[in-house]
């Protein structure tokens, strides 16, 4: 039997496989449309060249960015202290395994549990999850907010690079319509033989089918995806709803359609269609309806499956981006407040 290393070489080296042929693809589909179409067909139409290689610069800078942007993972904070680790590893009970999990998470920003409502812990990586963070068996580590693993672009898509995931879909998709749409009229000439027979004709009728499929299967992936921005979900979200305190919730992390948006894509609307990291938080926490309810969140009662005691945890204060994105719902909150209290007040006097 070959070596452990051997073999994950050889998948790692399999992995890029789907990346390859992507990349032969996309440099094909430019010599078939700059050299064979445009030289010899749409020569003095410069307008279209000047929309090509945009969309395509764009297409392959996203592109490159989903592929090499390393996945975000859980801080030190999450890890346990090497003298509890020891005293985890140790323990046979799982009772007595989630006791430790119960006092080493008491001073983390941890709002979601397990389906039994313990601790989420990975054994693989030794690490307490952060909220949204899952472990990836293809990448071999946590990472924060994970969507999924993709094949085609052999990364695994979280919170470090799901904008520009994005904005590679959205690219893609500019591209191979762009190429559909100016190709269809020269495609039907060819097929009807109204044009000379070259050695164009196989590549633009090959480079229209080509932008056709690749148009229909990106679209419903890309209308999807923007379906989870707007929802503040991810892919597993979807599929498995995140459990919080106060039970499993879909929509726990929708702070609005704005906000949502927001989270993914920045503040600074100038900076969407570029992929560069914009996305508002550090991975670690993130703003949720349960937070939003009750922002100061001073003490969380938890109850571990097989133990019956209960335990007071303290759970922490709001980051920066949470105070962000929550402040203004507090306000209204606050303001709200004030005029009950003035209708009841009103209304003590008028009896």
């Amino acid at each position: 039997m070959a070596p452990t290393h051997v073999l994950r070489c050889c998948q790692r080296g399999l992995a890029w496989i789907p990346v390859i042929f992507i990349a032969l693809v996309v440099c094909w589909s430019y010599y078939a449309y700059v050299v064979e179409l445009f030289l010899f067909t749409l020569a003095g139409l410069v307008i279209y060249m000047v929309f090509f290689h945009l969309s395509f610069v764009m297409f392959v800078w996203s592109y490159w960015k989903t592929i090499f942007t390393r996945p975000a993972n859980p801080s030190k904070e999450f890890c346990l202290p090497k003298a509890e680790k020891e005293q985890y590893v140790k323990e046979e009970r799982p009772e007595s395994q989630q006791e430790i999990l119960w006092r080493a998470a008491a001073n983390l920003p941890l709002y979601t549990r397990t389906g039994a409502g313990a601790i989420r812990y990975c054994d693989r990586c030794q690490v307490i999850k952060p909220d949204r963070c899952h472990h990836c068996s293809a990448c071999d580590m946590c990472v924060l907010k994970m969507d999924h693993h993709c094949p085609w672009v052999n990364n695994c898509v979280g919170f470090s690079n799901y904008k520009f995931f994005i904005l590679f879909l959205c690219y893609s998709l500019v591209y191979c319509l762009f190429i559909a749409a100016t190709v269809l009229q020269y495609f039907i000439k060819f097929w009807t033989n109204e044009l000379p027979d070259t050695h164009a004709k196989f590549h633009v009728l090959f480079l229209f089918f080509v932008a056709a499929m690749f148009c229909i299967s990106i679209l419903s992936l890309f209308s999807y995806h923007l379906w989870l921005v707007g929802k503040n979900r991810s892919t597993i979200e979807a599929f498995r709803a995140p459990v919080f305190r106060t039970g499993s919730d879909k929509n726990g992390f929708s702070l609005g359609f704005g906000k949502n948006i927001a989270q993914v894509f920045g503040d600074k609307r100038k900076f969407w269609l570029l992929p560069i990291f914009t996305s508002q938080g550090d991975g670690l926490t993130f703003p949720s309806r349960l937070v939003n309810i009750d922002p100061e969140q001073p003490t969380v009662s938890l109850q571990p499956e097989a133990n019956k005691s209960i335990e007071d945890v303290p759970a922490s204060p709001l980051s920066e981006s949470q105070n962000h994105l929550l402040g203004n719902e507090q306000h209204a909150n606050n303001v709200t407040e004030h005029l009950e209290n003035d209708s009841r007040y009103l209304l003590t006097i008028d009896r």
